[in-house]
């Protein structure tokens, strides 16, 4: 009984520094990851005030915390989604890992730091450079609000990919001591039939238990928590780790249609189970000596600069932007849970030194600080690089681009004057690129879209429309696309969603480009689109005025003609 009531005790003590701590960071602009691991720390013996002294009852809320975690993280790797990825894709996710891998076997040695030196440290190393953090990123990516943009969507592809790789290594770990070619078959095997079988009764059994519970939310969250737990079991008596078989659970319920229905329930309980891991990690952080914190930023160092060297340039290669490789880079610059979980496994089967671990748990906790502040201001760092680049002539204004841009001063090389230009390709502008299509095809020809992002280029030249390469925080960019000829300029990019400037210094670079153009741009409030009006914009569009005045005529007019509104 007295187990149970320090375990009690533990969990509870655990929300309560991890809710106080989060607020404080809130209040700070602070991540909210960093409260939680600065709350376990507090509660720790190394470096708090001892509160949590149960080391099984730390090693449990983690386990708990993490085969949960990996659950739902198994639930959002749709890999339907993934092979619709396209060639583009799966080279990106392929030479992600392997080059890193190599990358960091291969040169670490070199570094001459004061761990790696036992058999398999090097490739625990490697492994845990090579992967990123699922959980932060993912997290980040939908509160910037960035997650369905073209690097948002290569950085979950790569994200798919890493845990993927992470499965194949946890599958042959048990046999790295005796690393004979039979057993790491026979490993694969197992993980082979796992999810063969894990698919199967997904498919057959637990689809028909969805549907006959559907209208009972708790026995659809009982049902998916039990599935799990079950595949756990599975996966530890088949010699495999019991986290796999929780990546392996989830997967086989994202594969199918009420994938959806079960992710909107587990929800509720996901960031409960994703406090607790981050506060586990908090609590097993050990009093930092200053050789752990310099060989932790050596570490981070490295990890950053192979992030740029095995992502962007491979992104760059496939055509899909400078910017986007360097954002998909930034986005990736920290180390995984799975890392982790990894090393956890690995000093079981008494692989590595504890010394690694306590270094590398280090490093997990400074790179995910750090990551939500990197991501926060990828935009800002990605245009630095990219500035850097352009020196030396590689950027996303390509040759052909270039051309295109110098015959916008008037012509366009295609006998057609276009002098309507619309900045940003995003939700409103395609919404009008669509309207144009089905009611006015002959105004396509006056258009010009410039947007940073060169994957819509086929996509709007094949429309009809011209696309020309402007990125709106660079003024310099924005003078090659025949401002000063055109008659109508339109910004559908409100200030909440436009990255490095605001509708405010665009007005006034676009009076200096555009002198004779009306200026129409978008504001999410209204108090700041008078303001705009006065200060020289011809037209400001507030889209929630207009969805509710559409609302308001909608029911009035039905309320007139004694309508049921439908």
């Amino acid at each position: 009984m007295h187990g149970e009531e320090s375990l009690l005790q533990d969990i509870g003590l655990s929300i309560i520094f991890a809710t106080v701590l989060s607020h404080i960071a809130r209040v700070l602009k602070q991540p909210l990851i960093l409260g939680y691991i600065i709350g376990g720390a507090m509660l720790g013996k190394e470096m708090g005030f001892g509160f949590v002294t149960n080391e099984a009852s730390i090693e449990l809320i983690s386990e708990i915390g993490l085969i949960l975690l990996l659950f739902i993280i198994g639930l959002e790797i749709n890999l339907a989604e993934l092979a619709k990825m396209g060639k583009a894709m799966f080279t990106l996710g392929i030479l992600q890992f392997t080059l890193s891998v190599a990358f960091v076997y291969s040169v670490f040695p070199f570094f001459g730091l004061s761990i790696g030196s036992e058999k398999f440290d090097l490739l625990y190393i490697a492994v845990a450079l090579s992967l990123s953090s699922t959980l932060i990123v993912v997290k980040l990516l939908q509160d910037k609000v960035e997650i369905n943009t073209l690097s948002g969507k290569l950085t979950v592809g790569v994200l798919v990919f890493q845990d993927i790789w992470a499965i194949l290594f946890m599958g042959v770990q048990p046999n790295l001591n005796n690393p004979e070619i039979l057993k790491i078959l026979t490993s694969v095997g197992i993980i082979v039939l796992l999810i063969a079988f894990s698919f199967s009764v997904s498919r057959y059994v637990l689809a028909k238990l969805y549907k006959a519970c559907a209208s009972s939310p708790e026995l659809i969250l009982l049902t998916s928590i039990m599935w799990c737990f079950l595949v756990c079991g599975i996966a530890g008596e088949a010699g495999l780790s019991k986290e796999m078989g929780a990546l392996v659970a989830g997967m086989s319920i994202a594969a199918f249609p009420y994938g959806a229905d079960v992710i909107s329930k587990l929800i509720g309980i996901r960031d409960f189970f994703v406090t607790l891991f981050f506060v586990a990690l908090g609590l097993k952080v050990p009093l930092p000596s200053l050789e752990v914190i310099g060989l932790s930023a050596a570490i981070i160092a490295l990890m950053l600069f192979v992030r740029m060297i095995t992502i962007a340039p491979v992104i760059i290669k496939l055509n899909k932007g400078v910017r986007n490789g360097f954002l998909t880079a930034l986005n990736l610059a920290q180390i995984s849970e799975f890392s982790l979980v990894i090393l956890a496994l690995g000093a079981g089967f008494e692989h590595i030194t504890p010394k690694l671990q306590a270094v590398i748990l280090t490093s997990t906790i400074i790179a995910s600080v750090l990551s939500t502040y990197i991501i926060m201001f990828n935009h800002d760092i990605a245009a630095t690089f990219e500035r850097l680049l352009a020196r030396v002539g590689i950027s996303d204004q390509t040759e052909e681009s270039s051309k295109d841009d110098k015959a916008g001063h008037g012509g366009h090389g295609d006998g057609m004057v276009r002098d309507i230009i619309v900045l940003g390709y995003f939700r409103i502008a395609r919404a009008f690129v669509e309207y144009l299509e089905d009611l006015s095809p002959s105004l396509i020809k006056r258009i010009i879209i410039a947007d940073y992002n060169p994957a819509f280029k086929e996509e709007l030249t094949n429309k009809g429309f011209q696309w020309a390469y402007a990125d709106l925080a660079h003024p310099d960019s924005l003078s090659h696309i025949g401002l000063h000829d055109a008659s109508m300029v339109i910004c559908t990019i409100s200030d909440s969603f436009l990255k490095g400037t605001n509708n405010n210094r665009l007005l006034s670079t676009l009076s200096k480009l555009a002198p004779n153009a009306k200026i129409i741009l978008t504001s999410d409030e209204p108090g700041e689109a008078k303001k705009l009006v006065s200060d020289g914009a011809q037209k400001v569009i507030v889209p929630g005025v207009i969805t509710g005045e559409f609302l308001y005529d909608y029911i009035s007019r039905g309320m007139r003609n004694n309508e049921r509104v439908v």
